[in-house]
Parts: structure tokens; sequence; C-alpha cells
């Protein structure tokens, strides 16, 4: 008779550059996590069937984005910062922010891009495990900032949420 193992239901680390935030089951009940992957505070966000994960503060003014009310902005999922409504696009990082162009015949205010502000993370789901991967760090995004070490012995206990 063979030995028969017992199959493991807690997911394992995948590799040195994936880092195990949660498992699916966590995500479905609270619909985003805070975590730190490789020194790097991380917001996660499980939304309408979709990861995203970006740097945890908000690339304006260091908000805490794990707080903030997810919309539908111009047809893209965007995080809003509790401290300064900022809207933030959870899938490319670009800030958002309405206008109005002078030059257009019957101005109403539109929604524009301010370009990719918040650095955006890789997530990948496998066995129930939920692994953020970080973005290459060799370009700079408005959030970088706030992940810095230089930022980070700047903000007090009270600030940290």
């Amino acid at each position: 008779m063979g030995q028969q193992h017992a199959v493991s239901s807690i997911p394992k680390e995948e590799d040195d550059s994936s880092v195990l935030v949660g498992r699916t089951e966590d995500f479905k009940k609270s619909k985003r996590i805070r975590a730190t992957v490789n020194d790097r505070e991380v917001a996660i966000f499980y939304h309408e069937g979709q990861y995203h994960a970006l740097d945890l503060r908000c690339y304006h003014a260091g908000g805490p984005l794990h707080l903030g009310e997810i919309e539908d902005i111009n047809g893209q999922s965007c995080i809003v910062c509790p401290w300064h409504q900022y809207k933030i696009a959870l899938a490319t990082g670009e800030g958002l922010y309405q206008g109005i162009d002078p030059h257009a015949h019957s101005p109403a205010p539109k929604w524009f891009s301010k370009g990719v502000k918040q650095r955006i993370h890789k997530v990948t789901v496998k066995n129930g495990g939920v692994y953020v991967t970080l973005s290459d760090t060799s370009i700079c995004y408005d959030s970088d900032y706030y992940a810095s070490e230089k930022y980070k012995k700047t903000v007090s206990p009270v600030m940290k949420t």
C-alpha cells in the first residue's frame, strides 16, 4: 500500500520575485488588503473579478489608498484617495481629473489623464494564493517618493495608517 500525502490548502511562495499576500478567499471577503512586498507598502484590490496592486500611498500627498472608495470614472475603475479625492485608475496608475476645454464649442466637463502617476504591480493568482510582483523600478513614478526610505523616516507614527 502506498502512502497518502495530505494536500496542503495553504499557498506557498512561488519564487524570490513574487510574494504571497493572501488567499483568494481573503479577498472575496475584504475586497482589499494592505501588504508589504519586499519592503514596499502595497494596496491590493479585488474589484469586479480582477486583482489590482498599487503603491499604498497616493502620489499626490501620501494618502492611504487602501482606505479609499472605488468608483467608475469614464469607464475605468478608479481608487479615490481619501485625503484629497485624487482619482487613480486601478489598471494603469493614471491620475484622472475633470476639466473643461475652453476651445470646445460647448464647454462641458470631461475626464482627462495626467499620465501614469501611481506605480502599479503585477498580481498573479495560483493555487488559491494571490501573489504580487513589484514592477520595474528603473522607471520613476510620482508615487515612488512615498515608498522611499527618505519619506518613511519623516513620517510620524501618528500619520501611519
